[in-house]
């Protein structure tokens, strides 16, 4: 799912995506992803071959004749193509820029549509009306309580996809945004710091000192299971072998998925429970690259959904009225968060030992009370300045405003 939030004194605007299940399938679905990725391929080679970006005008005027009359898309799915290549090849060039990948042509399967509210596509509760290559067609869709919410007229809806799923059957993902009041985070006393690991799932501590712990031996076994059966199945490199290697990776990833809803729901409900407005974690922007670890423990670090979690968390305490903050992740696993002495040698696997004052305590809670004294920290700074030049994202902000994205 994907969350943006901008906040402002008053409210905070969450966007979010609910699938939904189209009850009728048909030829005219097949054919409209078809000529849809088609004309995908086209522009992605018009721009691969120019060895960077092109902007969205200049990209139109050289190609959105041939996508109308040469391969025959609609007027809108011939924008919504260019604008959605040209995103992407912009995103491409950013990855260049810091190296982490190369100029290269990206290539894009028959699976999925980019529609715009309004211009070709409306919905309600029962049907969906959406272009295809033979005209506008209405499908009635299969609305699951948990989506009726979706439809009371409160939510605005955004640029949505068509997407074909695994089984074949096609879906709507339906994108909307809605504003959402929130408290004045200068008033707040009383916060929440979340520390996230693989032994602990989350460690949770407030400014009062009440703490909880989420384990994660559990699923941190299993986990060593798949890992052992996926060696074994390499070991093989048969057909038979790869299908089942496939069949774990996507049961593998459902069972993480599944327990970081759990714990985020937890997470939120601790806050919500205790009337604490306000939820601070680390900022963990290349962490895998930043981040050291053995070689024997690669696979588990480099594979954890820590930012999944943190996702899940963000648009859970959104919904209930709790704010967002990030803080600086430098150092909170290393800081004692009694005097402030920072050291390597004070953290020893799961145990914490200041060197300075002899403090003592679970190397994670440390951590998670490290975070909250940041975000108090920022509070404070916040609402006796009015703004803060080194807040979570680097540059000024006013008080009353907090902008995060992720």
């Amino acid at each position: 799912m994907f969350i943006k939030l901008y906040v402002n004194k008053y409210t905070m605007k969450l966007t979010k995506t609910v699938t939904l299940k189209l009850r009728i399938q048909n030829k005219d679905l097949d054919k409209s992803v078809k000529k849809y990725t088609k004309g995908m391929n086209y522009v992605s080679r018009i721009v691969y071959k120019s060895r960077k970006p092109i902007s969205v005008n200049k990209l139109q005027k050289l190609t959105y004749k041939h996508l109308r009359d040469k391969i025959g898309l609609k007027s809108q799915m011939s924008c919504n193509i260019i604008r959605q290549v040209c995103g992407t090849y912009k995103s491409l060039m950013a990855m260049v820029v810091r190296k982490e990948s190369e100029w290269q042509l990206i290539k894009y399967k028959p699976n999925n549509i980019t529609y715009s509210f309004r211009r070709d596509f409306t919905i309600n509760k029962n049907e969906l009306s959406i272009t295809t290559i033979n005209g506008r067609k209405k499908y009635p869709i299969a609305n699951y309580k948990h989506a009726e919410q979706y439809f009371d007229e409160t939510w605005k809806y955004l640029a949505s996809k068509l997407i074909r799923h695994r089984s074949g059957m096609y879906y709507f993902h339906l994108s909307m945004e809605k504003e959402i009041p929130q408290p004045d985070i200068t008033k707040t006393t009383d916060l929440i710091g979340v520390d996230l690991g693989m032994n602990y799932l989350a460690v949770v501590t407030t400014t009062n000192k009440q703490n909880v712990f989420f384990c994660g031996g559990e699923i941190k076994n299993t986990r060593n299971l798949y890992s052992k059966q996926r060696k074994r199945l390499q070991s093989k490199g048969t057909r038979s072998a790869k299908r089942m290697l496939r069949h774990l990776a996507r049961r593998e990833k459902r069972l993480m998925t599944y327990t970081n809803h759990v714990v985020s729901k937890r997470v939120v409900g601790f806050a919500k429970t205790h009337r604490i407005p306000m939820i601070a974690m680390e900022k963990l922007k290349d962490i895998r690259n930043t981040t050291k670890v053995r070689k024997k423990q690669r696979y588990q670090h480099n594979s954890w959904a820590f930012r999944q979690l943190q996702r899940f968390i963000e648009y859970k305490a959104t919904e209930q009225g709790i704010r967002i903050v990030y803080v600086d992740p430098r150092h909170t696993s290393q800081t004692c968060s009694r005097c402030g002495h920072v050291e390597k040698a004070n953290r020893n696997g799961r145990k914490f030992l200041c060197r300075a004052c002899g403090y003592e305590l679970n190397a994670d809670l440390n951590g998670a009370r490290n975070i909250e004294h940041r975000a108090r920290d920022f509070r404070q700074n916040l609402e006796s300045q009015g703004c803060v030049v080194d807040h979570p994202y680097g540059n000024s902000l006013q008080q009353g405003e907090f902008q995060a994205q992720a």
